[in-house]
């Protein structure tokens, strides 16, 4: 893997405010992670309702979810378009880690929230806070893959590599799966909620966030920058313990929900 200069003086000291952003992220991350395993439930969706005003004004889903999420496609195509690497861009493995990235979020930014039915607003202090995550991910992400790291054209055929892209593609293909089925749980005008069934949600209550997590495992592996793991490891810490709010939340709800499944880990947690 070769590096080249930058935005900053040097690459290296590009790389040295990247690390120190990665490093505010896992921490952030590790503290939100044990507050909402503490029973804080982040105002948005189902528990947007009662929330504390402290957490700001209610904010439209639909138009929450794509302002938020919008950040990562506008870094691919400023950093690609206007700031990248030629031998990035010429790479195949950076190609298609650039396409996974990006095919993630044309989903999650312009198909996903339109095809809610039903969605819930969220509070103004959520939407900030995920905006101001998908702007420094997005970032990390597609500045090291548009001009950080030039991966060699051998990475396209190594095992991690392989291995990490069949990972993602089967959390991708799962996440559809898994969106579809909580998608279609309401008729149109529907805006009430039903137990899921069916796949792996006869297996967790959060089958849903077990395939986004699946998802960046893969691109972490494939990848195996500092940048994506942080991003998958983010991710577990902040969608985890929503599955396990949803299970506790089903479980309160439902009388006749299935005590067989778990929240997150089949069999297991």
């Amino acid at each position: 893997m070769r590096l080249t200069v930058g935005f900053f003086e040097t690459v290296e000291a590009e790389m040295a405010f990247m690390d120190t952003l990665v490093l505010y992220l896992l921490a952030m991350f590790a503290i939100a992670f044990v507050a909402l395993m503490l029973g804080l439930a982040a105002p948005y969706g189902r528990y947007a309702a009662g929330a504390s005003a402290l957490f700001g004004f209610e904010v439209p889903g639909l138009f929450a979810w794509v302002v938020q999420e919008m950040p990562n496609l506008l870094a691919v195509v400023i950093c690609s378009c206007f700031f990248a690497n030629k031998r990035c861009l010429d790479s195949s493995p950076n190609q298609l880690l650039l396409l996974m990235f990006t095919v993630h979020y044309i989903n999650r930014t312009l198909v996903f929230p339109f095809r809610i039915r039903g969605g819930k607003p969220s509070k103004l202090m959520p939407f900030l806070m995920a905006t101001a995550f998908c702007t420094v991910n997005g970032y990390l992400q597609a500045r090291t893959l548009t001009y950080i790291i030039v991966y060699p054209e051998a990475w396209l055929f190594h095992p991690q590599f392989v291995a990490g892209v069949v990972v993602f593609f089967t959390g991708f293909a799962l996440n559809l799966h898994h969106d579809a089925i909580l998608r279609d749980l309401r008729k149109p005008g529907e805006t009430g909620y039903k137990i899921p069934r069916g796949g792996l949600f006869d297996y967790v209550s959060g089958a849903n966030f077990l395939s986004e997590i699946i998802e960046w495992t893969g691109f972490a592996l494939a990848a195996g920058s500092k940048p994506a793991v942080c991003f998958a490891i983010t991710t577990a810490l902040n969608i985890g313990p929503r599955a396990v709010q949803h299970h506790q939340w089903y479980l309160t709800k439902f009388d006749d929900y299935p005590k067989e499944r778990k929240a997150l880990i089949p069999y297991l947690f």
